[in-house]
């Protein structure tokens, strides 16, 4: 099981560095779609701030020694997240190939995976 784990938390690891390339570059837009209305930030700042966040948490899930800690700080970045989800969900906002509201809504408990595998992948026992 801890090969498993390690495997895991490397795909994700690298997944996350791709996710936070896309921020930056070709997926920009659709990033913008899922900021809520409350963040003080401009839109822009913010995509690029959670791409380089996620960039940081995907090359710490694979390189850093300390992987519950990266584990646990990756799983509260996908809850920090979620309310953006939600505000796309909400204010019928298309990106991604999410352009139902159906769609939309049947997303939102993929964070809840994204976040248990996060905190097992990165478990050490």
């Amino acid at each position: 099981m801890p090969r498993l784990r390690t495997a895991v938390r490397i795909m994700l690891g690298f997944f996350l560095v791709f996710a936070g390339v896309s921020h930056l570059t070709f997926a920009r837009k659709d990033f913008r779609a899922q900021v809520p209305e409350f963040v003080p930030l401009d839109v822009d700042t913010t995509v690029a701030l959670s791409g380089a966040a996620e960039i940081a948490l995907g090359t710490a899930l694979v390189t850093a020694p300390h992987h519950r800690l990266m584990g646990w700080l990756t799983a509260g970045f996908f809850a920090a997240v979620f309310p953006g989800n939600v505000s796309q969900w909400r204010n019928h906002r298309d990106a991604f190939g999410l352009d139902t509201d159906r769609k939309r809504l049947l997303r939102l408990p993929f964070q809840a995976v994204l976040i248990t595998v996060a905190l097992w992948s990165s478990r050490t026992d």
